[in-house]
């Protein structure tokens, strides 16, 4: 297969790169290099260096592409609240642009949305047909992302495939930015610094692994269509995470408390059933092993 991975040279496209790249096909990266990395992308992938904001028509025509894995995103919650006309940018206007491209060649588009900043506080696991209630810019826009890839299924017949992700962790996460929490705290714990809770760290979250985030988008390619939300159904709260990175960390190290920031949800927590009945998908890589793969991860740095 030959496939477009737009944000290929960022923490989750870079391993949608990789096991793209495994199975043998042919892979094209595009990603502004802003906040992706050029190391993260193999020399075996073509590494196109455009902003999604700009026409990709002429890409499009020069690889003809089979799928598209969207994944180029403004991501952090903080930038949108802030900026949301850049937020919207390149969130709204850049899945446009893809779905412009992907048009021309006939590609289906696997679209990386968000699970918590759509659904809204969450009273159990949030199911696909559950309220869309952002409480930040960014959920908003992405929502309008998925809309306009229901938009395209209608009006051309597409079968562009949308998925939830929870909070996805991982090896290459940058602790910068848009960052999880998992690499704040890790790699602060592996520099010997004092981590740093918002609010009481009661909220709690659904993290999933990166490597069961890219089996979801895999199985995503062969759907005609639909939203899945990809997550493990199990609420961890940020001070449990935060003892289980101590855990992993060999470290004690107290934590300290700062002001809740505006934007961030109590409670988020993903319902995957569908993905498990439609995708064949289920989460494999459990919290502790997660956070002690991306462990030895950053000790290798």
């Amino acid at each position: 297969m030959r496939a477009v991975v737009t944000g290929g040279a960022g923490f989750i496209g870079s391993h949608v790169v990789d096991a793209l790249l495994a199975r043998g096909d042919e892979v094209h990266v595009v990603d502004d290099l802003s906040s992706g990395k050029r190391e993260n992308v193999p020399d075996t992938a073509t590494l196109h260096e455009l902003d999604v904001r700009e026409p990709l028509e002429g890409l499009f025509d020069e690889v003809s592409p089979q799928c598209v894995f969207h994944l180029a995103a403004q991501a952090d919650v903080r930038v949108s609240v802030e900026r949301p006309d850049f937020d919207a940018g390149v969130n709204v206007i850049g899945t446009i642009r893809v779905l412009e491209g992907a048009r021309r060649s006939g590609a289906r588009v696997v679209f990386a949305s968000t699970g918590g900043a759509i659904y809204g506080e969450c009273t159990r696991p949030a199911r696909e047909d559950d309220p869309r209630l952002p409480l930040a810019p960014y959920g908003t826009s992405k929502l309008a992302g998925e809309e306009y890839l229901a938009t395209y299924n209608r009006l051309y017949g597409t079968g562009h495939v949308t998925l939830r992700l929870g909070n996805v962790y991982g090896p290459r996460q940058d602790p910068h930015g848009e960052a999880g929490v998992v690499a704040i705290f890790l790699r602060r714990l592996a520099r010997g610094e004092t981590c740093r809770i918002f609010g009481d760290g009661g909220q709690t979250r659904d993290y999933v692994y990166v490597g069961d985030v890219v089996r979801a988008g895999l199985a995503a390619t062969k759907r005609d269509g639909g939203i899945f939300n990809v997550g493990t159904a199990t609420e961890t709260s940020v001070l449990d995470l935060y003892a289980d990175c101590l855990d992993v960390a060999g470290s004690s190290s107290p934590a300290e408390l700062a002001p809740a920031r505006l934007g961030e949800l109590r409670r988020s927590v993903l319902d995957a059933s569908l993905a498990a009945r439609e995708l064949g998908w289920r989460p494999e890589t459990t919290l502790a092993d997660g956070l002690r793969a991306t462990w030895e991860w950053i000790r290798k740095e």
